[in-house]
């Protein structure tokens, strides 16, 4: 009798170490190989619902191609046709990586990652958001200025691959071979050429930190961020597959690349085939050594190896994107107007006014809503309370509004 009380049992189904194939004991109790079989599979069914993992194949007879790419960043952006030909070879690469099979020659294609360089104003995140309507992969937008290195206050180089994440719901697979836009990458350039005594915890501690990212290697994210949650179950990211586009100002490479090319950027110039070049298209010139030159470690360099430039918008390009993109801001305004039964009628010299101003100020295409949503801010105060159907924007009004506003302490005065 005794024992039998000895013998021992499963702490789940009951059942004596007679009745089973194998029971395994533990710290308080023992659990049979049937309960051990089905406490995975619900471990697993639980782990697939929580975190996806299935993911959909890719058929690359209806991929869009490269032309198609772009002729769709025509309908909302302006200009950049070399910016627009490199994103769409670039997507529609990272496409057909996914689609690969494996084959006898062991020929693997590797990613390109991208970096843009272009002035404030250019349409970089506008290029980014654009494209990601596009796409049939997880896209993510995100800041490298609230990045920092891993320990100190900010966000962990990991948050990037959280964010992507969560733009697909946590489904593992299809994260895996997403995009990231990296935007402002010209604010974590290191501080300075010497090395310092203090960490550079927002500058090249944070460019080392991507090389992993980058690169491609098995990244534990925490799916709710890494500071508040600290008890989170980490989810494994392999970042071989995604592609990774980074973008900045680079505000001052010009003079970087004006001392390459052996020309000035102000002043007499040298004997150099270059020395007659405008300021402005000196960032065509752009190459890897200069982002050397400006603050990006040559590992992190190495590892974008498709390198492209945003040309400074002229007069013309700011004129059309008033009034040719699909969203354009002139569109947008004259839908709100619609919406309150009132028809907005905008004088073509409102428009070259607004161009002028821009220009005038240095504000790039993001400059123009600030100049329209300043003019318009009257009249969006007062017409939705009067009877009127229709709404006239005049040159007088404008600048009426215009010289009313705070606008006139940007006016360039060198």
């Amino acid at each position: 009798m005794a024992k039998k009380e000895q013998e021992l049992k499963c702490s789940f189904c009951g059942r004596s170490e007679s009745e089973v194939e194998l029971l395994m004991p533990g710290m308080n109790g023992c659990i049979c190989n049937e309960c051990a079989e089905r406490a995975d599979q619900l471990a697993k069914e639980y782990l697939d619902k929580m975190y996806k993992t299935e993911s959909s194949d890719i058929d690359i007879k209806s991929l869009p191609k490269p032309s198609e790419i772009k002729n769709f960043l025509d309908e909302y952006v302006i200009g950049q046709d070399d910016a627009k030909k490199y994103l769409s070879v670039a997507v529609y690469n990272h496409y057909k990586r996914l689609a690969q099979e494996k084959t006898e020659d062991d020929v693997e294609i590797e990613k390109s990652n991208i970096i843009i360089v272009g002035p404030t104003g250019t349409g970089k995140t506008l290029l980014a958001k654009t494209i990601a309507k596009l796409l049939k992969v997880p896209f993510a937008i995100v800041d490298a200025t609230v990045l920092t290195e891993a320990g100190y206050v900010g966000e962990d180089i990991e948050s990037l691959l959280t964010r992507l994440l969560q733009a697909c719901d946590y489904n593992l697979k299809e994260a895996e071979r997403g995009i990231v836009f990296i935007d402002e990458i010209d604010k974590i350039a290191r501080k300075g050429d010497n090395p310092s005594i203090t960490r550079d915890v927002s500058g090249e501690g944070v460019q080392q930190g991507l090389l992993k990212l980058l690169e491609g290697s098995v990244v534990n994210v925490p799916p709710q961020g890494g500071r508040k949650h600290p008890d989170q179950k980490m989810i494994p990211v392999d970042t071989k597959n995604i592609l990774f586009i980074c973008g900045g100002a680079f505000e001052g490479i010009e003079r970087k690349i004006a001392q390459r090319l052996n020309t000035q950027v102000v002043g007499f110039g040298t004997d150099s085939k270059y020395r007659r070049l405008e300021q402005e298209r000196l960032l065509h010139f752009v190459a890897p050594q200069d982002l050397r030159s400006f603050g990006l470690i040559p590992e992190i360099i190495g590892r974008l190896p498709v390198l492209t430039n945003l040309e400074p918008l002229d007069n013309n390009a700011l004129r059309r994107i008033l009034t040719e993109p699909k969203n354009a801001i002139t569109k947008q305004y004259e839908k709100l107007f619609k919406m309150d039964d009132v028809k907005l009628v905008i004088e073509s010299e409102v428009l070259d006014y607004i161009v002028a101003k821009a220009v005038e100020y240095k504000l790039g295409a993001r400059g123009l809503r600030s100049l329209f949503e300043t003019i318009m801010t009257e009249a969006m105060y007062k017409v939705p309370s009067s009877n009127a159907k229709e709404y006239t924007v005049t040159l007088e009004y404008a600048k009426e509004q215009l010289e009313k506003s705070n606008f006139e302490i940007l006016k360039d005065t060198k």
